[in-house]
């Protein structure tokens, strides 16, 4: 029978295309389940049925006249419907929240990416989110010539941001070593180059410290 917690737990992940998230959330939801914890997976942009309709509209190749400003706009509604329908209600039952992207993501590649304004993106996601800030970020880092390699050798088809320019990728890349670097004890960083099998281990090996999952196992014990 699942535990739930005396609070919820949000665990992001970030990282470059072909970094490897959406691989390694399910497996790593189903070990937090197989350890008696309630899991909530979800993505971003997307996690809801507005969220899922926007995320198709964001990441459609044909939209290639899309605007700055109405890219940040969508991403910041569909993380509105999100938060209001999904992480928050999970937080307060006490259950714990894996999001495959949240707002790092809208600062590397809005802001880093794009040249929009950053205390202006965060302006936005602090009213689409009422300020809620993940407990904890993985980010799986990868150089950008080798995740765009990975993507491009996928068998899942290029959505429009794939389809961006190297040099943008690489205003991602350092947009994300530079909030990395603003808020260290948040984010922990994990080498995505390596074996999908190690980084899976290594992220275990980081979710059981921080859930304290060891202390866990002895209550249920």
């Amino acid at each position: 029978m699942a535990r739930k917690r005396n609070r919820g737990f949000f665990i992001t992940l970030e990282g470059p295309e072909g970094s490897g998230k959406s691989t390694q959330i399910p497996a790593l939801a189903a070990w937090l389940r197989a350890q008696g914890l309630e899991v909530v997976q979800t993505r971003e942009p997307g996690g809801t049925r507005i969220g899922e309709e926007i995320r198709a509209l964001l990441h459609n190749p044909a939209n290639i006249e899309m605007a700055p400003l109405t890219e940040i706009l969508l991403y910041s509604a569909s993380r509105a419907q999100h938060v209001a329908e999904v992480i928050r209600p999970a937080l307060e039952a006490g259950q714990i929240v894996l999001c495959d992207r949240y707002c790092d993501s809208t600062y590397a590649y809005q802001g880093y990416g794009r040249g929009l304004a950053l205390p202006v993106l965060r302006e936005i996601t602090q009213f689409a989110t009422g300020g809620l800030t993940p407990n904890l970020t993985c980010y799986l880092d990868i150089k950008p010539e080798l995740g765009l390699r990975r993507r491009q050798e996928s068998a899942e088809e290029m959505n429009r941001l794939d389809r961006e320019t190297l040099a943008f990728h690489r205003r991602v890349y350092a947009g994300y070593l530079a909030l990395l670097a603003e808020e260290p004890e948040r984010w922990v960083t994990v080498d995505a180059a390596q074996s999908i099998e190690q980084v899976q281990l290594d992220l275990r090996a980081i979710l059981s410290n921080s859930l304290d999952l060891g202390s866990l196992r002895e209550k249920v014990l």
